[in-house]
């Protein structure tokens, strides 16, 4: 599924699910946010540990490892 990650400036960035899914995270953006990454990633945990690696802040750990390293597909998301 399609990430993307939106920076409001000094009010921080959102990582979200691209189309539907990510509809309320972008809802709570202000005016100010840019588009600034889109990345594909088949689970939750693939997708933050790309995030991390974008970021720069080290290796991922999952909260919660059963859900989180579930595809998408699994969690019937696509």
């Amino acid at each position: 599924m399609l990430h993307e990650l939106w920076d409001e400036g000094e009010e921080g960035k959102t990582f979200c699910l691209a189309g539907p899914r990510g509809d309320g995270a972008r809802a709570l953006l202000s005016e100010r946010a840019r588009l600034v990454w889109t990345v594909e990633a088949a689970s939750y945990f693939d997708a933050m540990t790309l995030y991390y690696q974008r970021m720069g802040w080290g290796t991922y750990t999952a909260e919660h490892p059963e859900w989180d390293r579930q595809t998408y597909a699994e969690h019937g998301w696509e």
